[in-house]
C-alpha cells in the first residue's frame, strides 16, 4: 500500500474516532455490555457444567472471545448510514484511494475492541481470574482474539453493504447471536449433547477461546488449538475481505 493510501485511511480513520466524541453513549454502551454479560454468567445465573476448576477462569476468556464476536452493529450502521446519506459518493468525488474508507471504519474498530478487551480484563482480574500462563502467552492470547475481531468485522463489513439500509442491520446482526453463544463460551462441549457438542467444537470462536484459555493457563484449554484459531480467522479474512472490497467498489461506482 503507497504512501498516499496510507494516508487516506488513516484520514478515514481519524474521522471515524471523532465520533466518539459526539457519541459518548454509545461508545460507553458497547464497553458496559461484555462487563454485564461477565457479571451475569459468573454471578447471577453461574454454570460451570464440566468445568474442572475455578469457573470464573473458564468464564472470563470465553466471554473475550465472545465480545471479539457481538458489537458489529456499531461498525455495520456506520458503512451503511454512509452508504444512504450521500458521504460515499461525496468521498468518491475526493482524490481519495479506493477502500480507504472501509479500511479506516476496521482500524477505528480495532481501536476500540482493544479497549473493550482492556476494559473486560480489568473486570475478570477484579472478580478474582488471574492469567497463569507467561507473558509472552497472555500477549499471543490478546493477539489471537484481535485476530478473531478482524474477522469477524469484515463478515459484517460485507454483511452491512448486502444489507444496503441501516433498519436491516439489526435483522442481520440476529445471526451473531447464535454463532456466538452455539459456542464453548459458557459451557464444555463435553457436557452438551453429542450432536449439539460437535457443532460447538466446529465453531471458530469456540477454536479462538479453547486457544486463548490455553494460553492463559486456565480450566478448558487444550493445547494444539493455537493453529485452528489462526487458521479460521484467516480463511475468513480470505473470504470476505475481497468480497467486501468488491461490493464496495461496485457501490461506488
Amino acid at each position: 500500500m503507497s504512501t498516499y493510501a496510507l494516508s487516506d485511511c488513516w484520514t478515514m480513520t481519524r474521522r471515524e474516532l471523532a465520533h466518539w466524541a459526539r457519541q459518548p453513549v454509545q461508545v460507553l454502551v458497547l464497553l458496559v455490555f461484555p462487563v454485564m454479560l461477565l457479571l451475569m454468567f459468573g454471578y447471577l445465573i453461574g454454570g460451570g457444567r464440566g468445568v474442572a476448576g475455578s469457573y470464573v477462569d473458564f468464564l472470563v476468556p470465553g466471554m473475550l472471545a465472545l465480545t471479539m464476536a457481538f458489537g458489529l452493529e456499531g461498525t455495520m450502521l456506520a458503512v451503511t448510514q454512509d452508504l444512504n446519506k450521500g458521504v460515499i459518493d461525496r468521498f468518491r468525488a475526493m482524490p481519495m484511494a479506493n477502500g480507504a474508507v472501509l479500511v479506516g471504519r476496521c482500524t477505528a474498530d480495532m481501536l476500540q475492541s482493544a479497549v473493550g478487551l482492556a476494559v473486560l480484563i480489568g473486570v475478570g482480574h477484579a472478580i478474582g481470574w488471574r492469567a497463569h500462563g507467561t507473558p509472552g502467552a497472555f500477549l499471543g492470547a490478546v493477539g489471537l482474539l484481535l485476530l478473531f475481531r478482524f474477522a469477524m468485522l469484515w463478515i459484517g463489513i460485507h454483511l452491512a453493504m448486502v444489507a444496503g439500509k441501516p433498519e436491516m442491520v439489526q435483522a442481520v446482526q440476529i445471526l451473531v447471536w447464535p454463532v456466538g453463544f452455539l459456542s464453548n463460551a459458557f459451557a464444555t462441549p463435553g457436557s452438551m449433547p453429542s450432536w449439539l457438542g460437535t457443532a460447538v467444537e466446529w465453531n471458530p470462536m469456540s477454536q479462538t477461546a479453547t486457544a486463548v484459555r490455553d494460553l492463559f493457563g486456565g480450566p478448558g484449554g487444550e493445547p494444539g488449538h493455537v493453529g485452528a484459531a489462526v487458521l479460521w480467522p484467516l480463511a475468513l479474512v480470505a473470504v470476505f475481505f475481497p468480497l467486501a472490497v468488491r461490493r464496495f467498489a461496485r457501490l461506488s461506482r
